[in-house]
């Protein structure tokens, strides 16, 4: 007797129900407008091409002159018409790969939330790229830009591909990558931001070639709220200098004045350069932070 199994899945960080949830939201850039008629990108140059590009799902409020009733007349489905615009949006995610980011699965996290923003931005029609920081080859390019449907498989195994370990300061693999980036649009940055550099400059640089900077800060559910009473010794994951501490209240309430003052300046780096920041746990539910805390910030539509 046949054994019944049920549809394969499309890859192992998110279930198929969250991608086919995805495939229906789109990155909401500050710089740009999106074209509600036709699911594109307006740029301030003004004018479109009128060369096509790829099909994505009908959503209420989309125009319909731009459904391809052909294929609604074999499948039953409606399905929107997408053009190439003269300036394409890129999102550019940029994954922190570096040996702290393997505590506590954060870099488990930030695989399965640049998966999901990539596909967002594939089926947006947006030119989608990934890069690996954190490795001796900072900057390394795991994904070459890409767009439409057809490349969702390659931005899967990409990502799942995506391995830890390294310690290269995260301001120089962003140093690195933008030597190698052309493009306006967004730059989704997934790390847990804990290094002893100075991020401004190349935050500017990110802007200054039209790139928005959006910071996604994932941090273990320790480094959140740390559960500690006794003697502790702390150890970089990356220098493997360590550290001798007592811990008591007073320590722990200053860790997390330091802690939260981090994140602000971190917030306020992004907010300036036309961007976005949050501070998630690694152990978030991660269609939560999808589907209603970035949908709620504004992050996606």
């Amino acid at each position: 007797m046949p054994v019944l199994t049920g549809p394969t899945q499309l890859t192992p960080l998110l279930s198929n129900e969250a991608v086919a949830r995805l495939e229906r939201l789109r990155l909401n850039s500050s710089r740009r407008f999106t074209d509600k008629r036709r699911g594109e990108h307006v740029t301030g140059r003004g004018g479109t091409s009128i060369e096509f590009s790829d099909y994505r799902n009908y959503v209420s409020g989309d125009d319909v002159r731009f459904v391809d009733w052909n294929i609604f007349a074999r499948l039953h489905r409606p399905y929107l018409k997408l053009y190439r615009q003269e300036e394409e949006m890129h999102v550019v995610l940029l994954v922190d790969a570096s040996t702290s980011m393997l505590f506590e699965d954060k870099l488990d996290m930030a695989r399965r939330l640049a998966t999901a923003l990539g596909i967002m931005g594939l089926f947006g029609t947006e030119r989608v790229s990934v890069y690996a920081l954190g490795h001796s080859a900072a900057g390394a390019q795991v994904l070459a830009p890409c767009t439409g449907r057809a490349s969702m498989m390659k931005l899967f195994r990409a990502v799942e591909g995506l391995e830890g370990g390294g310690a290269e300061p995260l301001e120089v693999g962003l140093e690195a990558f933008l030597r190698r980036h052309t493009g306006r649009g967004v730059a989704v940055i997934l790390s847990d931001f804990l290094t002893f550099g100075d991020l401004s400059r190349a935050g500017n640089r990110l802007f200054g070639v039209g790139l928005e900077v959006w910071g996604i800060q994932v941090l273990g559910p320790t480094e959140i709220d740390p559960d500690v009473t006794s003697d502790i010794r702390l150890v970089d994951g990356e220098t493997r200098d360590t550290l001798d501490a007592t811990c008591n209240a007073d320590l722990l309430r200053l860790y997390q004045e330091y802690r939260a003052d981090h994140e602000r300046h971190i917030e306020t780096l992004c907010r300036q350069r036309a961007g976005r920041f949050v501070t998630i746990s690694a152990a978030a539910d991660v269609d939560a932070v999808l589907f209603d805390l970035l949908r709620r910030r504004g992050w996606v539509r």
